[in-house]
């Protein structure tokens, strides 16, 4: 009769229950635990709180421009209601609308500290721009009209707003609230005119007199506006659209740019008909003839210097035959037309000015170009007009991010390292005037410390980022790609290809940041070890290495099927299946049935390389197809410099190299790693039987079930699913699943890897996506010489644990609670030839590893930390006794976790599918955070984000932007301190002599008391129906911020009456409702009376 072990069956029915039995898995914990009392631990939940800290990289979707001339401030507004504001190198702060609707244009209160906003769901708002986070003090809603062009003027407190109706109203930006005073649209135009001029385009005040006006109809009409008699002085009609209008600030003459190409000049007291009509683009036609029409100018500005001819500088306007020449700023100054070229599209164009004073000569000296995915400054005051070099990390999406890593506490020498090889990677030819974007100042950096953001990108290039201190500044960037031969065109390139476009994109980056040791694995499986250097060598053949890596017993190669290829052995140290390192592509391109076998996917260089300072070429590893079948993608990679491995799986198995010998140690498929161990009882199947697509791996991990179009795009481009329900069943009945299993997570640590081991050993502990951590015993050569000759011995040691849901990530803590890092060799120059002492130095050094606290009555002396999708558990070694457990998700599924340090100790943070942020304890697995952060709506997401050490974490936010997140209660707490000032006290320049003469006679500037004619005495109250005033947080933050004491009282007196005067004005709306209802209720019984007075009531 079989016996059954209860003990057994119970810690089955503990491992399958769910976190809600929390206090029932607590004492299990309990009774586990042998030495639970051993670790100090001194996180608390109140060391946890989750906040965003910086938003870096290119605003994505731009729509709109502003700058504050005296203050030095930049504002940029998106399609998604964003608002990004960038001061000198370090400054920049990032906003967000509510409403998520797009901005349609920003005007700076010039020297003001605040920004108006205006917004296409036909709202406007003030930003305070005078506290280090800027919030909205005022917002004002219109309900009946459409919101096309703001205009604020100068030292100015009202706002004139056109509407798609062709009107203009007045705000106050003080009080946010509108002024009685109107211009409607028929008023303005000519009264014999029958149709309707169209939207305000364009307003503007003569800068020579503020009581004039120059409202810009998109029709082509063009009125100058009276503001005291209230009617227009003259009209100038065109008969081409109008997109964009501008003054000279003598105030006599504007410029207009048209729809077809053109430019009119108008003489103000000349309405009838143009002083000059210019098609910067036109060809010249003879005989008269009118010009052929070009594309339309959409923005012109007209600008004049006291010495020379005025500048004239526009967008748009190319000739309809320029098919495919990219969009262009043209700067016309005198008889020189200067055409640049851009690289994206414009959405919008400012010229920097000397004065903000507009009756002034503007003495233009910059042009900012928002693209649509790149910002650009002009030098207009250098011949050439050469750009600046912009100091904003603005390009990160370069080249699309594919996958990104972040270090916090790195090495100190590390940063100047990579700053000193990057710095002679940039380009020439910048403007030499420094960057004229210099406002606010730096905030104060209480604590730094080296932080490095690696990115991945779909070109191969990798970038090294400075993120020290929330800021963000390139570093060093690395082409991947300079080792393969590229293909001229689509037609050139190998049939071996896998993925259709970006053969080269990142998909994995393991990093050493002590030894600098680097290595990436691609989405045509490839993996490329490099070594860093300061000196630059030419490298005459490319060491490469080609794995050929298939889930399979052979049946084609094979003559015995049943055969499972052997372990590697001391005598080989290399497996059958590999092929030795080449120093050119595999010839032998097909099988003899007339399948590609035994090629790789890219070709690499035969040609010597030229390598420059930074990170060199070490080796490159390439999967190759097996009798047709394509290799699958990478999912998984580690590389160790103490020990000399690099190790990478897919979901056909697992290889591991030795890049110092340039061998393959180990190459065998998941289910050849259990041995006679596997759980499943699965048969090995030829893949000719059943194809899988090509990078199922990958997806299988990243996004369930996806076409095979989609298995390589970057986490940039859309999924067209994204619900991301994955049910990755654990249970013997899902066959296919299981034989599909893959390598999800590797680590080398120095640890036990048998129960009955005494002392700890160099490992690689594997993780799958079916939950299973198997364990490899690695047996090291000595150092010195002895590595180059004796082969590393690897060998599956029979460990076998279990977790639910696919292994994400593995780390290892001593006694004492401490991380047990993996061994790695210190970095030393590699192109710089030893001498005999160093050699010998050489051979006695050992690698740095941090041993656990060894104490021979001791019996458990690690512990291994495991998270999967789905829970973590805490293994004590050798015994591997599960010591802690702890669900972490039931209905969804972890994407990323780490374990971090943080206030001198260790957890483990996850980010879940559903949104979740959650850190735990270590190592009793006590839960410390449970936020709701962030919901999953795209891959991007799922593929970037990160933790790191001291409570940071990132990730791309957008496809231009990297978001920075800390889960720290202290970096919270120093967070406004660490945050830098957009507004800074400056003292507004004199505005501009009028001279004995003009005074004496006129003709200088002319002022007007605006308030004397919008103010409600007597413009008198507009329709309350017109626009809804909703006061902004910001107002009541701004209060809480600067009061103290009797101030702070009298603010919220001040407050409360403000909220007492809106609710007045709320009850004085429904009491006028009220009464026009009485009156049309009065109205209608009276019509009903006098109808039915004299009938009779037979006749009703």
């Amino acid at each position: 009769m079989r016996k059954f072990n209860i003990r057994k069956v119970l810690d089955g029915l503990t491992a399958g229950s769910s976190s809600s039995s929390s206090a029932s898995s607590s004492s299990q914990q309990q009774q586990t635990a042998t030495r639970e009392n051993d670790v100090q631990e001194t996180l608390q939940s109140e060391h946890f709180q989750l906040c965003k800290t910086v938003r870096h990289g290119f605003p994505y979707q731009p729509s709109a421009l502003a700058f504050d001339p005296v203050q030095k401030i930049l504002g940029i507004g998106t399609q998604t209601g964003a608002l990004r504001l960038f001061g000198r190198p370090g400054v920049e702060c990032y906003c967000q609308h509510d409403s998520g609707a797009a901005v349609i244009q920003l005007q700076f209160l010039i020297n003001e500290g605040a920004l108006v906003s205006a917004l296409a769901d036909d709202t406007i708002h003030l930003w305070n721009l005078r506290q280090k986070r800027p919030a909205i003090l005022h917002s004002l809603k219109f309900n009946r009209e459409r919101i096309t062009f703001c205009h604020l003027p100068f030292q100015s407190k009202w706002l004139y707003v056109g509407t798609e109706r062709g009107n203009i109203h007045i705000v106050n930006v003080e009080s946010f609230t509108l002024s009685g005073y109107v211009i409607m649209w028929n008023k303005a135009i000519e009264l014999s005119s029958k149709s309707h001029p169209g939207p305000v385009v364009h307003i503007s005040d003569n800068p020579m007199d503020e009581g004039k006006l120059l409202i810009g109809f998109e029709s082509g009409t063009v009125a100058l506006w009276d503001l005291k008699s209230k009617k227009a002085d003259y009209r100038y009609t065109h008969d081409e659209a109008i997109h964009s209008v501008a003054w000279h600030h003598e105030g006599k003459q504007f410029i207009c740019s048209h729809s077809d190409g053109t430019l009119t000049i108008w003489n103000v007291k000349n309405p009838t008909k143009p002083l000059q009509t210019i098609t910067p683009h036109g060809k010249q036609v003879k005989d008269g003839k009118k010009p052929e029409p070009c594309k339309p100018i959409l923005k012109v500005e007209y600008k004049t210097t006291r010495v020379g001819e005025p500048f004239i500088i526009l967008s748009g306007g190319l000739s309809y035959d320029t098919v495919g020449r990219r969009p262009c700023l043209t700067v016309m100054h005198g008889k020189s037309t200067a055409v640049l070229e851009m690289d994206y599209s414009i959405v919008d164009f400012l010229t920097l000015c000397e004065t903000p004073y507009p009756n002034d000569f503007q003495e233009p000296y910059a042009v900012v170009v928002l693209l649509e995915k790149d910002l650009v400054l002009i030098d207009l005051a250098q011949n050439g007009y050469p750009i600046f070099e912009n100091p904003y990390p603005l390009s990160i999406h370069e080249s699309p991010v594919t996958c990104c890593e972040y270090f916090a506490d790195c090495p100190g020498d590390l940063i100047p390292a990579l700053y000193s090889v990057g710095a002679r990677q940039k380009r020439q030819g910048y403007s030499k005037k420094e960057w004229p974007i210099n406002g606010g100042n730096w905030g104060l950096v209480t604590r730094s410390y080296p932080e490095i953001i690696i990115t991945g990108h779909a070109d191969g290039s990798i970038k090294f980022w400075d993120a020290s201190a929330i800021t963000l500044q390139v570093l060093y960037k690395l082409k991947t790609a300079k080792v393969f031969e590229k293909s001229r065109n689509k037609d050139d390139r190998p049939s071996t290809d896998i993925v259709d476009e970006d053969p080269y994109a990142i998909q994995i980056i393991s990093w050493c940041p002590e030894s600098r040791m680097l290595c990436i694995a691609g989405v045509s499986a490839h993996v490329i070890v490099y070594r860093f250097s300061k000196q630059e060598v030419t490298t005459e053949v490319i060491p490469m290495l080609e794995v050929r890596l298939l889930y399979e017993i052979n049946y084609i190669d094979s003559p015995d099927p049943e055969q499972v290829p052997p372990l590697p052995t001391p005598g080989t140290g290399s497996n059958p299946q590999s092929i030795a390192p080449q120093s050119h592509p595999s010839t032998s391109s097909s099988s003899s049935d007339g399948l590609r076998d035994n090629v790789p996917c890219l070709r690499v260089k035969n040609s010597p390389l030229k390598q420059s300072s930074g990170y060199q070429v070490e080796l490159v590893i390439q999967l190759v197809w097996v009798s047709g079948e394509p290799p699958q993608q990478i999912t998984s990679l580690a590389v160790n410099s103490s020990y000399g491995l690099v190790v990478f799986g897919n979901c056909n198995g697992i290889a591991m190299v030795d890049y110092i010998q340039k061998t393959t140690l180990l190459n065998l498929g998941t289910i050849e790693l259990y041995g006679s161990n596997d759980p499943y009882r699965r048969e090995p199947r030829s893949p000719r039987k059943s194809r899988q697509p090509s990078g199922a791996g990958l997806c299988d991990i990243n996004e369930g079930t996806t076409v095979q179009e989609d298995r390589c795009k970057s986490p940039t481009s859309d999924v067209r699913d994204n619900s991301f329900s994955r049910s990755r069943s654990s249970s013997v009945t899902s066959i296919d699943k299981e034989s599909r299993e893959a390598i999800s997570a590797l680590h080398f640590c120095e640890t036990f890897t048998r129960k009955a081991d005494t002392a700890p050993s160099p490992c690689l502990w594997v993780g799958t996506t079916l939950g299973t951590v198997l364990v490899v015993a690695l047996n090291l050569p000595p150092g010195g010489e002895q590595r180059l000759l004796q082969p590393v011995i690897v060998s599956p040691s029979g460990t076998i644990l279990r977790l639910k849901g696919a292994i994400l990530r593995m780390a290892f803590l001593d006694t004492t609670g401490s991380l047990v890092p993996p061994a790695y060799e210190p970095w030393r120059e590699p192109n710089v030839p030893e001498d005999k002492e160093e050699k010998e130095k050489l051979k006695k050094r050992r690698p740095v590893s941090v041993s656990p606290s060894s104490s021979q009555e001791i019996s458990e002396n690690q512990y291994a930390v495991i998270c999967s999708e789905k829970q973590a558990k805490v293994i004590s070694l050798p015994s591997q006794n599960c010591t802690y457990k702890q669900n972490i998700t039931e209905t969804s599924f972890v994407l990323r976790g780490d374990i971090v340090a943080l206030s001198n100790s260790i957890c483990l943070a996850c980010f879940c599918a559903n949104g979740h942020i959650m850190t735990f304890s270590l190592p009793s697995l006590r839960p410390l955070l449970d936020v709701y952060y962030l919901p999953l709506t795209n891959m991007r997401i799922a593929r970037t984000f990160c933790f790191t050490n001291n409570g940071q974490a990132l990730y791309l936010v957008s496809p231009t932007e990297i978001q920075r997140i800390t889960y720290s209660q202290e970096t919270c707490e120093n967070l406004q301190e660490m945050l830098g000032e957009l507004f800074t006290p400056v003292e507004t320049p004199e505005a501009p002599n009028r001279g004995f003469f003009k005074g004496l006679f006129g003709g200088g500037a002319q002022s007007l008391d605006r308030e004397e004619l919008f103010g409600e005495s007597v413009a008198g109250k507009a329709s309350r129906s017109l626009a809804q005033h909703i006061p902004g947080p910001g107002g009541i933050e701004g209060v809480k911020g600067a009061a103290s004491g009797v101030i702070c009282e009298l603010a919220r007196a001040r407050l409360a009456l403000d909220e007492r005067g809106q609710k007045l004005g709320e009850l004085e709306d429904r009491s006028a409702a009220m009464l026009a209802s009485a009156d049309s209720f009065s109205k209608h019984a009276h019509e009903m009376m006098l109808k039915y007075k004299d009938k009779k009531w037979y006749q009703f």
